[in-house]
């Protein structure tokens, strides 16, 4: 393909190794990110602009990373006919808004788990009191994307969650004005996405799977996400009875990017969790590995509507996030003193290295941002175990003063897929 022109925006710098991978590819880049504390992401790595809008006459492509508002944006440049990579509002507010999410899941024919929506903490506790069972609280809106305040109730009667709606509602009243109790399910907790291309699905389709506590073993808080395995597929059960449903209404929208849908199924049923109507993170980085096109041109030709089939290898991919403090919270002073500006060394020349909170500068690679999420290492193989030893051995290579990462990214496929498989969700059709 010809160098093209292409324009990223986001919110809080979320895309720049992506962005940063098109520049590999031999394109030209603009980068805007609005939060000014994130703007130094990606500096050396990637050209950045100051006003996103200024640039879209120059770009062949616009590609908008996250919801909240963006959707938007980018369907209004949609409609002036210009090759977009985003959302519109009612993508966006299949994410942002977990009750109307639930919803269209429902008018689409998924079957869904009962839920309740709360803007008061106290009337919750009386709905727990009232209604013993175990829940999983789910914040709403712009407090939904502080991962650590996602909570899963683990006692019968309720208590935990009564306690945590308790300490919620001292802590977090002002920042939580919305949020849901979700009945909780136990099961294989796995997603599946796929791109689309604004008038159909591409295939294949990609089934993951999401370590979000912070220690090995599921252990300690809630992350936004510690690492991923996956593996690309043709359409199967577990696609058709979910996603698939959904294919009507992102045409009718003319969605362009890519969309999940996180589950917990088990031997009586898929139960949909909630939407991802964007690049995941750090999903899209693991995605390139498996990818046997330029990322480049596959974002080029479904932004404009071609590309139906992606190529793809065989075989299994996982991603592992290395952290560095106060990481997964947030704290100013901390990262200031322990991670901001730490010099990121490579003992040899970095392979299946992705970027996050990075910046360049006089060849040095440092930390920067403000959330202490550092690289994605990835590794690919023929097998899950061919996957994690290079994934492992590529850390290896790293030394970042306070880094910490999870050492079992991919373990429970080994147990959970006898079950997905078992259960016959895993089976193309």
């Amino acid at each position: 393909m010809e160098p093209k022109n292409f324009l990223f925006v986001s919110w809080d710098g979320l895309i720049g190794d992506t962005a940063w991978q098109c520049v590999k590819e031999g394109h030209s880049v603009k980068y805007y990110i609005d939060d000014k504390d994130e703007r130094e992401v990606a500096d050396g790595f990637v050209p950045k602009c100051d006003d996103w809008q200024k640039e879209v006459g120059w770009a062949d492509v616009v590609i908008f990373d996250d919801v909240l508002g963006l959707g938007t944006k980018a369907k209004k440049l949609r409609d002036e006919g210009k090759a977009v990579i985003g959302g519109t509002p009612y993508t966006d507010k299949l994410e942002d808004d977990r009750a109307f999410g639930q919803e269209e899941m429902k008018s689409a024919g998924i079957p869904i788990l009962p839920y309740k929506d709360f803007n008061s903490f106290d009337e919750s506790i009386s709905f727990v009191q009232q209604n013993p069972g175990r829940y999983v609280l789910k914040p709403s809106g712009q407090a939904g994307n502080i991962k650590g305040l996602l909570f899963v109730g683990e006692e019968d009667d309720g208590r935990d969650i009564i306690q945590v709606l308790g300490d919620y509602g001292k802590a977090w009243s002002k920042k939580i004005t919305s949020f849901q109790l979700q009945k909780r399910v136990t099961g294989v907790e796995v997603a599946v996405g796929a791109f689309f291309n604004g008038k159909q699905f591409v295939y294949p389709i990609n089934v993951n799977f999401e370590h979000k506590k912070l220690f090995p073993g599921d252990l300690g808080p809630s992350t936004g996400e510690m690492g991923t395995s996956m593996f690309w597929s043709g359409p199967n059960r577990l696609f058709n009875q979910t996603l698939k449903k959904m294919e009507p209404m992102l045409v009718r929208e003319g969605y362009v990017g890519y969309i999940d849908i996180n589950c917990i199924v088990n031997n009586y049923g898929i139960y949909p969790l909630e939407f991802t109507a964007r690049f995941g993170y750090p999903t899209i980085c693991i995605q390139q590995e498996g990818m046997l096109v330029p990322l480049s041109e596959f974002l080029y030709e479904i932004a404009h509507g071609n590309g139906t089939k992606l190529r793809v290898k065989s075989g299994f991919q996982i991603g592992v996030r290395i952290v560095v403090p106060p990481f997964p919270f947030r704290d100013k002073e901390t990262f200031e003193v322990k991670s901001k500006d730490s010099v990121i060394f490579f003992k040899k020349p970095p392979e299946g290295v992705h970027i996050e909170d990075v910046m360049k500068t006089n060849g040095e690679w440092l930390v920067t941002g403000t959330s202490g999420v550092v690289l994605i290492v990835c590794g690919t193989g023929q097998t899950m175990r061919d996957a994690q030893k290079q994934a492992y051995s590529r850390i290896k290579n790293i030394m970042i003063p306070n880094m910490y990462y999870r050492t079992d990214i991919g373990d429970k496929w080994f147990d959970e897929s006898d079950k997905l498989h078992n259960w016959g969700y895993l089976r193309e059709v």
